[in-house]
């Protein structure tokens, strides 16, 4: 059985590409720049583009398992409806699909199909956390506007959970909700990075204007802020409770916050703090 991984190279798709490998699947890894990829030798890389359904043609072949990406570099899938009917053509069996809260074009073609399709639907990653890396090293502090709890969940779950729709049976059908085990604050995953460096991490708490502020000083443009600025005040609450989702699935706990943030410690250190 050989299963395709799109997305490979992403946060998410090398966890579910190493997963794969470790638990002794054959795997093939969909990338555009197949020499960049990095991945384990194992891996058998194909050349491909989502937004190009031709291109993802021939890396279908003898695939039983998929696991799906709804976005390319220029935005949301608009290609579902063409790489769905190539998967079924292929013969695919099991489709896992990470997804977001709207449905894409590639939800929308799995759904009016025969696929075994599964949705992964994380909340918040912890590997959003990234996005204070280059302040953290630079100044010691963080800039934040907003500070609602979010049950943030670790992108090894999120791929423990594909993969587990991947290669057993019984999950055809079912959207996972996925959360860590805790809800946290951004200001309490800014002291478990802080513990995790051993340096203590100012926070700096924003008004509205100095958010917009410092978006447009990053260059978005409006639609984006506002939708940042909304986000910011006032998040989803679908993200904010902890579900045992993962623990169910997966077969183990899901990992803290405090384990990502110790895993991932070195992002954070300045050159002579490693």
């Amino acid at each position: 059985m050989t299963i395709l991984v799109t997305g490979a190279t992403g946060t998410v798709g090398r966890q579910i590409v190493g997963q794969l490998v470790a638990a002794g699947h054959r795997v093939r890894a969909l990338t555009r720049r197949p020499e960049q990829a990095g991945l384990p030798a194992e891996v058998e890389l194909a050349r491909g583009d989502l937004s190009n359904p031709a291109s993802v043609e021939p890396a279908l072949e003898g695939v039983t398992g998929l696991h799906l990406i709804t976005v390319d570099g220029e935005g949301v899938l608009q290609t579902g409806e063409e790489l769905v009917a190539l998967a079924k053509r292929a013969g695919v069996r099991r489709v896992s699909v990470l997804s977001g809260w709207e449905e894409s074009s590639v939800e929308r073609a799995l759904n009016a199909s025969d696929l075994g399709w599964t949705w992964v639907r994380p909340a918040e990653f912890m590997a959003n956390a990234t996005e204070w890396a280059e302040e953290i090293r630079a100044e010691g502090r963080v800039r934040l506007f907003g500070n609602a709890p979010s049950a943030v969940v670790h992108e090894a779950d999120i791929a423990a959970v594909a993969v587990a729709a991947l290669t057993q049976d019984g999950h055809a059908g079912q959207t996972y909700l996925l959360t860590g085990p805790e809800s946290l604050t951004a200001t309490e995953r800014i002291e478990c990075l802080a513990s995790a460096i051993g340096k203590p991490i100012e926070v700096v708490h924003l008004t509205e204007a100095q958010y917009r502020e410092q978006l447009a000083s990053f260059g978005f443009d409006e639609g984006y802020i506002d939708f940042a600025v909304q986000l910011g005040a006032s998040p989803p609450e679908a993200g904010q409770r902890p579900l045992p989702t993962v623990a169910e699935v997966a077969g183990r706990p899901a990992l803290t916050f405090a384990e990502w943030a110790a895993a991932n410690a070195e992002l954070f250190q300045t050159q002579e703090n490693r």
